[in-house]
C-alpha cells in the first residue's frame, strides 16, 4: 500500500478523507497545524513540512481557508513535494472558482493554476458547497428572530463524505488532470434549505429574501457555483439533517 499525505486532515472534509485511506490499508499522514508529529502551518513552510513529505507517494490537499494564504500554502507545498520526488498531487477545489467573482474563489482558482503548473503528476476535483457549510450559516443566520437569506440565490449542496469518498479513489489512482465536477443531487434556493434547516432544527424563524450588491452576488444569483449537469451526489440536505440534526 501506498503512503499518503492529506493536508488539513483534522477538518470536516480532511478527516473523513483519512478514515477512508486508512480502512483501505494505506499509510496516512495527517498535516495540520496543530497536529503532531506533521504539525505544520502550510503558509510558512520550513523543515516540517519537508519531514511531512518526506517518503510519501501521493498529497490529498485539503487545507484552504477563507481568511487567505492558500497560495502561498500551496506554494510551499508543491515545492516540497518536488523536493521528495512525490508522484501524486490531488487538490479539492469549488465549482465555480472560475466563474464567481469572489475574493476566495480567486485564490482557489489561483491554485489549480499552480497545481497544474507544478510539474507533478496532478488531479483537481471541484465539488459544490458542504451541506456542512449551508448548516453553520444557517445556524448564524436563525439567531436573530428573522432569518436573513440572500434573495435570489440558489444551491446544490454535496454531503463531505461523499466528496471524501470520491476523494480517496483519486487518490489511489493515477493522475488524472481535472476530473468531473462533484455536485449534490437538488439544485435548491436558500429560502428552502433555510426552512428545511428550521423544520430540522425546531426553530421557528420567518425567512425573508435580502437583495445584495456587487459582482460576486451577482455571480451567485446567475448560478455559476452550480454544477446541475454533475448532480451525481446522493445525500440531500433533509437526509443530512434527519442524522445531523442540524
Amino acid at each position: 500500500m501506498t503512503t499518503i499525505l492529506v493536508t488539513g486532515g483534522t477538518g470536516t472534509l480532511g478527516r473523513l478523507v483519512t478514515e477512508r485511506l486508512r480502512a483501505a490499508g494505506h499509510e496516512v499522514r495527517v498535516l495540520s497545524r496543530h497536529t503532531p508529529p506533521y504539525a505544520v502551518d502550510l503558509r510558512e513552510g520550513g523543515s516540517g513540512l519537508d519531514a511531512a513529505v518526506a517518503g510519501v507517494d501521493t498529497v490529498v490537499h485539503c487545507a484552504s481557508s477563507p481568511r487567505g494564504g492558500d497560495e502561498q500554502a500551496a506554494g510551499h507545498l508543491i515545492a516540497a513535494a518536488r523536493r521528495a520526488g512525490v508522484r501524486h498531487l490531488v487538490h479539492v477545489s469549488i465549482v465555480g472558482v472560475d466563474r464567481v467573482p469572489l475574493g476566495y474563489y480567486r485564490s482557489k482558482l489561483a491554485v489549480e493554476r499552480l497545481v497544474e503548473q507544478s510539474g507533478l503528476g496532478w488531479t483537481v476535483l471541484r465539488a459544490t458547497q458542504f451541506h456542512e457549510l449551508l448548516a453553520r450559516l444557517f445556524r448564524t443566520l436563525a439567531a436573530p428572530p428573522v432569518m436573513l437569506v440572500p434573495a435570489g440565490v440558489s444551491d446544490q449542496p454535496v454531503a463531505a463524505a461523499e466528496v471524501a469518498d470520491r476523494l480517496a479513489e483519486l487518490a489511489v489512482g493515477a493522475p488524472a488532470g481535472r476530473v468531473g465536477d462533484l455536485a449534490g443531487p437538488e439544485v435548491r434556493t436558500l429560502d428552502s434549505l433555510a426552512r428545511a434547516f428550521l423544520r430540522a432544527t425546531g426553530r421557528r424563524r420567518a425567512v425573508v429574501g435580502v437583495p445584495l450588491a456587487g459582482k460576486a452576488y451577482r455571480g451567485f444569483r446567475a448560478g455559476g457555483h452550480l454544477a446541475p449537469e454533475r448532480a451525481v451526489g446522493r445525500t440531500t440536505f433533509e437526509e443530512y439533517l434527519a442524522v445531523r440534526r442540524g
